[in-house]
């Protein structure tokens, strides 16, 4: 597994690897994590990696960790 891109963005570390001819992109904001998989055959160059961390998507991303992280207290709390 080779390591692509490694940063933070509004508090969400963003991990990209090169495993397996795909790119797997993920996202973690405390112990949640969101993880995705893109042929390399559909990313012409690594440079459209980007689009996964800016814009909509990106947008999408951060509302679903808050769904994530209300729903992970909820059951905690529940235990």
């Amino acid at each position: 597994m080779r390591v692509v891109n490694e940063f933070v963005q509004e508090e969400i570390r963003i991990s990209v690897f090169s495993w397996n001819n795909k790119y797997i992109i993920k996202y973690e904001l405390g112990p949640l994590e969101q993880t995705f998989k893109v042929s390399e055959m559909d990313i012409l160059e690594e440079t459209e990696l980007e689009a996964f961390w800016k814009g909509d998507f990106f947008e999408k991303v951060r509302i679903r960790f808050e769904e994530m992280g209300k729903t992970f207290r909820a059951q905690l709390e529940n235990l």
